[in-house]
């Protein structure tokens, strides 16, 4: 578990804030329209007994001010999310663009990305989802049976149908998407069917494949060390990944586009990890709450968390403080020596602090739950992660991978069909053809 902010010293005189960081606000708090059995974040709307949980107009405009005026960088990232950001109505969103223009710095472009579960959306949305350039996130997991499963409404209908109408008027508009999909006991044993129908049906070329590791508690709290049946495992998840990338490396590089092969390509060739579970640190994605509340993490909504209100504390000055600071560098400080040790630590290290809840082999604590699923997966992309980092080194495109796989296995083909049976395996199992791939023959 975490160290407690509560725990940790207040801001030190001094103290750097970083150029960048990303919030995720949540106008609406935990309110939305659907009841997915799996969400971490409804649980949250009892930490605010009582309110109306609708930002003011106010603080909507206190909070663009200084989220702009706290970037030192060219490009800044409102990103919306709930809840469900469509039930603060389009007129708050009209009145966002039009302060993000009114405090826009010279030069600095601002973008917007719009978590949504696309059930409430409609034309006049798209409309203007496509004049101001929004990045749309919708949440689908997978063909009907497989979405339905745990992404039902307030009357546990299912939402399939409602879901993919709002995909179909995000296209009719030619609005940017992509697909945020959830991995759970309920579609983790069909990682190709779920990988083939976004691609094929619901037409995305943008993919981000979330693990669900629930919690089972009273809470809603990081805290315990049982999780939900609704919760995959660390195997199932690194299947349901190598059961993806078998196929995408062979046909769709470039074309294509899943989250965390991204980022593994950008670690095999030696940068940073772009995804803060596989940072080093964390510390610069943190969470508003509709009341001005900001929180250490979106995964950490929790008052032990609670850096302060930014109607009573400058936004930058609780981003830079030494308690947000100590939260980003306890992930790398308390990684367990397993952890350190281990081959793929460079892409991994350690995944998401919350879901650090096993021991390691020796009994140190902070053990990743996904890391069974973590090695597997990362073990078993090496070789065509290497080749692509190489063609990307030589200014070539990586999706060259395709060709050199694809001659690869015909060369396999070959000497397959020419092996005697008591030659070796082509494979290189270090059998014989016979007690190997020559058995069936």
């Amino acid at each position: 578990m975490m160290q407690e902010l509560s725990t940790l010293p207040t801001a030190l005189p001094g103290a750097a804030p970083p150029p960048a960081f990303h919030v995720m606000m949540k106008p609406r708090g935990a309110i939305c329209n659907l009841d997915c059995t799996y969400c971490y974040f409804l649980s949250k709307e009892t930490l605010y007994p009582g309110s109306r949980f609708r930002m003011s107009d106010d603080l909507l405009e206190e909070y663009t001010r200084q989220y702009i005026e706290a970037q030192a960088v060219p490009e800044v990232t409102f990103a919306w999310q709930g809840g469900e950001p469509t039930l603060m109505g389009l007129d708050f969103f009209k009145r966002a663009v039009e302060l993000q223009q009114r405090y826009r710095k010279p030069g600095m472009q601002i973008h917007n990305a719009f978590q949504t579960n696309g059930t409430l959306l409609d034309d006049g949305w798209c409309r203007f989802f496509r004049a101001h350039d929004f990045l749309i996130g919708i949440s689908i997991d997978g063909p009907q049976p497989l979405h339905d499963r745990y992404r039902v409404d307030k009357g546990g209908k299912p939402t399939f149908g409602r879901v993919m109408a709002g995909l179909e008027l995000l296209k009719k508009h030619r609005v940017e998407f992509n697909i945020l999909t959830t991995v759970h006991a309920g579609n983790v044993e069909h990682g190709l069917e779920v990988y083939r129908f976004l691609r094929d049906e619901a037409g995305t070329r943008f993919m981000q494949f979330i693990p669900i590791v629930e919690r089972a508690n009273e809470t809603g709290f990081q805290e315990g060390d049982d999780v939900t049946d609704r919760s995959l495992t660390g195997a199932q998840y690194g299947e349901f990944l190598c059961a993806i990338f078998d196929e995408w490396v062979r046909r769709d590089v470039g074309r294509i586009f899943v989250q965390i092969f991204d980022v593994a390509l950008a670690a095999w060739s030696g940068l940073p990890p772009g995804l803060c579970i596989f940072q080093e640190t964390c510390g610069d994605a943190l969470a508003m709450e509709h009341n001005g509340d900001l929180y250490a993490c979106d995964h950490f909504v929790e008052p032990a968390y609670r850096l302060g209100n930014i109607q009573e504390i400058p936004l930058l000055e609780m981003v830079g403080s030494e308690r947000q600071r100590q939260f980003g560098l306890h992930k790398r400080d308390s990684l367990p020596r397993y952890c350190r040790e281990c081959e793929v630590r460079f892409i991994c290290n350690g995944g998401c602090p919350k879901d650090r809840i096993l021991t390691t082999p020796d009994g140190e604590p902070g053990l990743n739950y996904l890391c069974d699923g973590f090695k597997r997966f990362f073990t078993h992309i090496d070789r065509p992660m290497k080749i692509m980092a190489a063609e990307l080194a030589a200014r070539r495109p990586p999706a060259n991978v395709m060709r050199l796989l694809a001659e690869e296995e015909s060369a396999r083909q070959r000497r397959f069909a020419t092996a005697q049976r008591n030659d070796p395996c082509p494979c290189g199992s270090g059998r014989k053809f016979k007690q190997c791939h020559g058995r069936n023959r």
